[in-house]
């Protein structure tokens, strides 16, 4: 059996883009880690956080109930900061993730890829899917990290298919949902702008590798419901039939570093 460890920016990102995988990984046998780099200080504050709790305790705790959920043996929080969205103040504070020293946090990254033996190591794409400078930086941060691990180790990119994401969203109008982040916003358009000017995610012509977690698609959405502070049950991600869940979340996309195109659908440690 073999060891994951998956990098991720906020709590309730695991859930997103590598939470199949890593309930299949569970599942397989394998030993599954989870680190956290920031303690999401930036998300939606809920109404019911008791006397004392902050908004970083809510999001642990979530995270920690999610990662039961997905077969996570070890999570890790890194405790930077949330740099929140691009050109907001939290981008220059010093103790953000966003402004984390290279060395330094990809040590701390690498320190874990040491204990643990990993075999494969997810981060996020050049972007980080969207342009968040906290996803951008999980990638800087695990690539320098994967620099420091002098054991052999599979290093792959999470990423969303640009073009699966289209007919995702397709499939969702079809079956009366309006895909878009809320009431009152405009439609997602996956070759539109995300947080840098980008287009989300990358086409799928530069994929290395696709997933097939749909049998973990139910484990999948109950960990996203265990982030109840930022995902409500009539969130688009929730309020979708099981259906059209599966079909639209039930493929996971990486690039990995050892291999090239065109895409395969395989598993993380052929």
């Amino acid at each position: 059996m073999g060891t994951l460890v998956c990098l991720h920016a906020h709590p309730d990102d695991e859930c997103m883009s590598t939470g199949g995988t890593m309930a299949r990984a569970a599942a397989d046998g394998h030993r599954v880690v989870l680190i956290v780099a920031t303690n999401g200080e930036f998300g939606e504050v809920p109404d019911d956080l008791r006397d004392g709790e902050t908004l970083a305790d809510r999001r642990r705790s979530e995270t920690d109930a999610s990662a039961a959920v997905l077969g996570v043996e070890r999570v890790v929080w890194l405790g930077y900061k949330d740099s929140g969205m691009t050109g907001w103040d939290g981008n220059a504070d010093a103790a953000s993730f966003h402004r984390a020293d290279l060395d330094e946090a990809g040590e701390r990254v690498a320190a874990v890829l040491r204990e643990e033996r990993a075999d494969v190591f997810t981060i996020y794409d050049w972007h980080g899917t969207y342009g968040h400078p906290d996803h951008v930086q999980v990638n800087r941060v695990g690539l320098r990290a994967a620099e420091l691990v002098d054991h052999p180790m599979r290093t792959m990119e999470a990423t969303a298919n640009r073009d699966a994401m289209a007919a995702m969203i397709n499939a969702a109008r079809e079956a009366g949902i309006e895909a878009g982040p809320g009431e009152g916003q405009e439609e997602f358009d996956p070759q539109g702008p995300a947080d840098d000017g980008n287009p989300f995610g990358e086409p799928e012509s530069v994929m290395t590798l696709c997933v097939d977690a749909s049998a973990q698609a139910p484990a999948k959405r109950a960990a996203m419901r265990c982030h109840r502070s930022q995902i409500t049950d009539s969130s688009f991600f929730l309020e979708m039939p099981d259906e059209v869940f599966a079909s639209a979340f039930g493929s996971e996309w990486f690039i990995e570093h050892d291999r090239t195109p065109p895409y395969r659908t395989g598993w993380i440690f052929d």
